[in-house]
C-alpha cells in the first residue's frame, strides 16, 4: 500500500508539468502552464517558497537539476521554444543563459553525468537536439543536430553508467532502443 508523506502547495495558478528534487533532497522544483518555475525548501517535511522564476511565455514543460558541484543551477524548458538556465548567486535566482535555437517547443532538458562537464540536452518537436556546453565565463557553446529526432525518449541511469535512448519514427513502423554504458555513441 502507498501512502502520501508529504504535499506541496505550490501555489501554481495552472497544471504543474514536472517536479524535480535536488541532488540533495532538500530543494524542490516545479513548472507549470502558468510559464513559471518554482523552487521549494523541503527540509524537514516543511514548504518554503524560495523562488518563483518568471522569463518563458508559455507553458514550461520540464525542468533538470545540474551536478550541485557547478553550484545551484536549475535548466527550464518550454512551448514557447527557449530553454533557459537559472543559477543561484547569493541567495538570489537569476536567468544566467537563454537558448532561442529551436523553431517549435522544447520538451525535454537532461543535463549530462557531471563527469563530461556542464552539458544540457535540449530536445524539440522541431526535431532537433541541441547540446549546450558551458565553456566558462558565462559563455555557451551550442551544437545543434537537425532531423535527430521525431519522438525520444532519454534517460540516464542514476550512477550515469548507461543511457537509454527510445526512439519512434511516426509513420515508418519502427521503433528503435539504444542502451550505452559509460560511453559516447555517434550515429
Amino acid at each position: 500500500m502507498v501512502s502520501v508523506i508529504n504535499t506541496v502547495d505550490t501555489s501554481h495558478e495552472d497544471m504543474i508539468h514536472d517536479a524535480q528534487m535536488d541532488y540533495y533532497g532538500t530543494r524542490l522544483a516545479t513548472c507549470s502552464s502558468d510559464r513559471s518555475v518554482k523552487i521549494f525548501d523541503v527540509r524537514n517535511g516543511g514548504q518554503i517558497l524560495i523562488a518563483d522564476l518568471r522569463g518563458h511565455e508559455g507553458p514550461v514543460w520540464q525542468v533538470a537539476w545540474a551536478h550541485p558541484m557547478y553550484g545551484n543551477i536549475l535548466a527550464s524548458c518550454s512551448y514557447d521554444r527557449k530553454v533557459i538556465i537559472w543559477k543561484e548567486e547569493n541567495g538570489t535566482w537569476e536567468k544566467t543563459h537563454e537558448h532561442t535555437g529551436h523553431d517549435s517547443s522544447v520538451n525535454s532538458v537532461c543535463w549530462a553525468p557531471h563527469d563530461y562537464g556542464l552539458i544540457l540536452a535540449c530536445g524539440s518537436s522541431d526535431g532537433a537536439i541541441s547540446l549546450l556546453t558551458y565553456t566558462g565565463e558565462g559563455q555557451w557553446e551550442v551544437k545543434k543536430i537537425n532531423n535527430a529526432h521525431t519522438v525520444t525518449l532519454w534517460k540516464e541511469s542514476v550512477d550515469g553508467q548507461w543511457v537509454c535512448i527510445s526512439d519512434v519514427n511516426k509513420g515508418q513502423g519502427s521503433v528503435s532502443t539504444s542502451v550505452t554504458e559509460g560511453q559516447q555513441n555517434e550515429q
